[in-house]
């Protein structure tokens, strides 16, 4: 039971709440008054900044009128930085552990994704032949990147893009970024291929089923269905072609798997990963490099140059992928995200199931201790990519080097039992 507070702590309690009621009043006014300058600064801000550029880039006068008329600033978006006041500094990473590249891996959200993605992928199975002849992009790659970006166009995309690039062009962390967006998404207006009304994103700026940025969609969006439109908001066809042209205008190979998880055997290092390190597969097969199915590799594969990635290092599974998974990651640049587009195509295109082997219990340690371990590594000369607390591929690759170096066998990931010995 907690005690009761005494006559003189009441009277304390009650002149605090007092006080702090009038503070409330006092503020409330000045906040107000705060929001209601910024709203004057930012409509201040569309006609002698914005306006001219967007004159130069060629918007009428009339359809920048009209994209404005309605736009209001979003004060609920993240990493605002109101006019007067300062950005936050960068934010130190000594106490945040980065997580294990099996958390990515939801295999209860993959399957829910498969069996959808199975079933659109027979409902639109000539739209999807006709997008592979154009585009030279399997179906299923297609409908995992849309299933993954939009939960096949199911899940709420509810924001007015024009109010969130607005906002975040005027007063954002990256004002710039968000003011080219703002500008291509007054060309996409002008194109006349979505009302503003229906033009809707994520908090982000990503608009529609692909998640496109304004320029992006610009560049790659495309009239599918013969309406005369690029819908990528209601239009299934149109949505499927873009995902498509993004990633054939990006490069990818025609006839090309995006890769294959394998066994890579003790005596052969893992020191070997990234797209610099590409070798034909018939010899990363000779090497003794086998697919974890069981399937030796295509015939039509072997000749062609394949890389090594080992997200866990020795601890999880491990691929040969194709230069196709680097224009997956054109789209999301992650290891991660571009092996759940490729693990979700293969079980919407043959009913395939989890990688083989699992993620081991990795990702516990401190960005710090991660840190430190790079910027030793660097300073012994080893080249880790970037030095931000988390593993990517060179510092995967450097830690294995420095392990065989050291006499010790390479796992190519960070471990608490390194952090003394380097």
């Amino acid at each position: 039971m907690s005690a009761q507070p005494t006559e003189g702590g009441k009277a304390r309690q009650a002149l605090a709440a007092a006080i702090l009621a009038l503070l409330t009043l006092a503020a409330s006014p000045t906040l107000a008054a705060s929001k209601a300058d910024t709203e004057a600064q930012f409509r201040q801000w569309l006609q002698t900044d914005l306006w001219p550029e967007a004159q130069k880039s060629g918007i009428s006068e009339k359809s920048f009128k009209a994209a404005f008329a309605d736009v209001k600033l979003n004060w609920d978006l993240p990493d605002l930085v109101a006019p007067g006041t300062k950005p936050p500094g960068d934010q130190k990473q000594s106490q945040a552990e980065f997580s294990s590249p099996g958390a990515y891996f939801s295999e209860q959200r993959l399957q829910g994704l498969a069996t959808t993605g199975r079933s659109l992928a027979k409902e639109n199975a000539a739209t999807l032949r006709r997008i592979e002849k154009t585009y030279g992009v399997p179906g299923p790659i297609v409908v995992a990147i849309w299933g993954r970006e939009s939960g096949f166009g199911r899940a709420k995309i509810p924001h007015p893009i024009m109010d969130v690039l607005a906002t975040k062009a005027f007063m954002s962390t990256r004002g710039d970024l968000f003011r080219r967006e703002l500008i291509a998404a007054l060309h996409i207006l002008d194109s006349g291929d979505v009302r503003e009304a229906e033009m809707k994103g994520s908090w982000a700026g990503a608009m529609g089923q692909p998640q496109f940025l304004p320029t992006s969609f610009l560049k790659y969006a495309v009239d599918f269905d013969g309406d005369g439109r690029r819908d990528i908001w209601k239009s299934t066809p149109d949505t499927l072609a873009s995902i498509a042209n993004y990633l054939a205008k990006k490069g990818w190979k025609r006839g090309r798997d995006w890769g294959f998880e394998v066994y890579i055997p003790a005596n052969v290092s893992c020191a070997q990963e990234g797209p610099d390190l590409a070798k034909p597969i018939s010899q990363w097969a000779s090497d003794g490099i086998e697919r974890a199915s069981g399937k030796a590799f295509p015939s039509d594969e072997s000749k062609a140059d394949g890389m090594m990635l080992v997200p866990a290092g020795r601890h999880g599974p491990e691929f040969i992928v194709t230069p196709n998974f680097y224009v997956i990651k054109e789209y999301n640049n992650s290891d991660l995200y571009a092996l759940f587009i490729g693990n979700l195509a293969d079980r919407i295109a043959s009913g395939g199931g989890a990688f083989k082997r699992e993620f081991g219990d990795v990702g516990k340690m401190l960005r710090s201790d991660v840190l430190k371990m790079q910027k030793t590594l660097e300073g012994q000369g080893y080249d880790v990519g970037k030095a931000d607390g988390l593993p990517g591929f060179k510092t995967r690759r450097s830690i294995g080097r420095w392990q065989a170096e050291h006499g010790i066998s390479p796992t190519c990931y960070p471990q608490e039992n390194l952090i003394g010995k380097l």
